[in-house]
């Protein structure tokens, strides 16, 4: 399995992981997105509760330039380590949600 297949498999599974953790209500679902073309995958709750709208992401990855981009982490969970623990190497992982310059003073890649 070549490098890009491994880091979408790992992204696939961590997302599945926590969407297992994720309350299910028949008024909310947990929707796994998994855009393998263009490198998009997100975990995000969509429905309704109390007659309020609800539509939260709680993950959202990219894979962009053969890195993994963590643009969002909604989570309690350092995703960044659980990819590490993995096998993703450091210099693989971008945090994206994280202001360009301040990547630098972080363990893993700028960009």
């Amino acid at each position: 399995m070549d490098k890009l297949e491994k880091y979408r498999t790992y992204i696939k599974q961590l997302i599945t992981e926590h969407a297992k953790l994720c309350p299910s209500t028949k008024e909310i679902d947990a929707q796994l997105i998994f855009d393998t073309e263009h490198d998009h995958y997100q975990l995000v709750d969509v429905g309704w509760q109390n007659q309020k709208r609800i539509h939260s992401c709680f993950l959202h990855f990219d894979i962009k330039d053969g890195k993994i981009w963590i643009q969002h982490n909604g989570t309690e969970d350092h995703i960044a380590y659980d990819l590490v623990t993995k096998g993703v190497p450091k210099e693989d992982i971008v945090l994206g949600f994280q202001a360009p310059n301040y990547r630098q003073y972080t363990d893993f890649a700028v960009n």
